[in-house]
């Protein structure tokens, strides 16, 4: 329009690579949406997928026929991360999931505590690991104070928040 000044053009400036708490945290999002081309970019060629006690999955590409199998059975699946604690390339994540393999309801599954286990180089994840939330694998960790942390952080709902 004449006489409005012209907006300047700010190209995007996003870091790259990511440090290792914006690639966990995008890794996240990926695995919610369900979007597993975005999850592929996050993955390193070598990555490698390590649940519980079942043997790892390594390779990106096995990787992503893993990812794929499990988002058509489990089309709902959802990480509920409730904080994530970033040391260096590593990140934890604390959290639970519903939608998943345990075919529990909701509630029930949000009662079960999970950490993820990130391992992030150059922008991409070499590690995700999946793990049973103990008391045992936080001290493992050098993280016990986790609990007080968790207590502190209280989730928003509808009824919390305040724009």
């Amino acid at each position: 329009m004449r006489g409005l000044p012209r907006r300047a053009t700010i190209p995007p400036m996003a870091r790259n690579p990511l440090p290792a708490l914006a690639t966990t945290l995008s890794f996240v999002d990926r695995i919610n949406h369900t979007d597993l081309a975005g999850l592929a970019e996050l993955m390193h060629p070598d990555h490698r997928l390590l649940v519980m006690d079942v043997p790892p999955v390594v390779g990106r590409d096995a990787n992503v026929e893993a990812w794929r199998g499990y988002f058509t059975a489990f089309p709902e699946y959802v990480i509920h991360p409730r904080l994530f604690v970033p040391d260096g390339n590593r990140v934890a994540v604390f959290g639970a999931t519903t939608g998943s393999h345990l075919n529990l309801a909701d509630d029930e599954e949000l009662a079960l505590g999970v950490i993820w286990l990130a391992e992030v180089s150059d922008g991409l994840v070499t590690v995700w690991q999946v793990r049973d939330d103990s008391q045992a694998l936080r001290q493992d960790l050098g993280i016990s104070e986790v609990d007080q942390w968790l207590n502190e952080a209280q989730p928003l709902d509808e009824r919390s928040w305040k724009p």
